[in-house]
């Protein structure tokens, strides 16, 4: 009988690991794109939007007063929550020389669910920014202003000083014009922080509740409801 032949097995040496990590590079965020700004809102199926009825469309901007309300936004470096919450009506009002500044910039420390401003970690303040709404106050020729904002709660004032530097640099400007504002809660400031704003005498103070006290862990998270 005959043996098998044992057959010849080469082992071969497994090759060696890389220990060098691949690096990627990872684009800025454009946060012109608004889909972007709130990724948890988009392509999901409860989220779908219905064709709009006639009667609510508007005309897309392009007037004379809109072009010269928005060189002037432009050139004095402001933003407004008319684009920054992608408004509809922002044709409309521009074009009458109307738009609300929004103030401390465009970045957004809250991630409301009904808001499209942007969320992130802010810039530092522009102290020049008071001094540059008043001139555009002035040569909108405002006669009521009305002033918002991001929140800010990595200020330890949640922005209530810069408020109050803007009502008194208006008021330097366009004394005539009523001055209205939109503050945020401040809830995670000093406490005189809404003393602050309440001191440069605004004409009208306001603040938005936005929704009933049971949904507002959904939409407004960090929020309270102040009655």
């Amino acid at each position: 009988m005959t043996r098998p032949r044992c057959a010849l097995i080469r082992f071969s040496r497994r090759p060696r690991r890389s220990t060098r990590r691949a690096t990627v590079t990872i684009p800025p965020r454009d946060l012109s794109d608004k889909a972007q700004r709130h990724p948890e809102k988009a392509h999901r199926a409860d989220s779908e939007s219905p064709r709009k009825p006639a009667w609510i469309r508007v005309k897309a901007p392009g007037s004379p007063g809109y072009a010269q309300t928005r060189e002037i936004i432009r050139a004095h470096k402001l933003s407004t929550v008319c684009e920054e919450a992608g408004c509809p009506n922002v044709g409309e009002c521009w074009s009458q020389g109307h738009a609300t500044m929004m103030i401390m910039g465009e970045i957004c420390t809250r991630g409301c669910t009904f808001c499209n401003v942007a969320t992130g970690k802010p810039q530092t303040l522009d102290a020049f920014e008071p001094a540059r709404v008043a001139d555009a106050v002035a040569k909108l020729g405002l006669n009521h202003v009305v002033i918002t904002s991001v929140d800010r709660d990595d200020l330890g004032d949640g922005g209530a000083e810069h408020f109050a530097q803007t009502i008194r640099a208006i008021r330097r400007k366009r004394p005539d014009a009523t001055i209205e504002v939109l503050t945020p809660d401040f809830l995670k400031c000093r406490p005189e922080a809404l003393e602050t704003v309440v001191a440069a005498r605004p004409d009208v103070f306001n603040h938005n509740l936005e929704t009933v006290p049971g949904l507002y862990p959904e939409v407004r998270p960090g929020a309270r409801y102040f009655a």
